[in-house]
């Protein structure tokens, strides 16, 4: 058998855990929000989507700027 890693695979397995784990933090900041009153009026999930998606441009932006 042959268990050399398969670079294809383990790129799959990457993405896919950054995204699962960009709906976690997304829902549970989501909630705790909610929980505390802290979202304005007007919010919904979908705008703490944009903001958290924000974030995550801004610190692949910095990782991307000081390599």
């Amino acid at each position: 058998m042959d268990f050399k890693n398969n670079k294809s695979e383990e790129r799959f397995g990457r993405k896919l855990g950054y995204i699962f784990s960009y709906f976690l933090f997304t829902t549970v900041l989501f909630f705790v929000l909610n929980f505390f009153k802290k979202l304005p009026s007007g919010w919904s999930y979908f705008h703490i989507m944009g903001l958290t998606l924000i974030i995550a441009f801004a610190g692949l932006m910095m990782k991307w700027f000081l390599k």
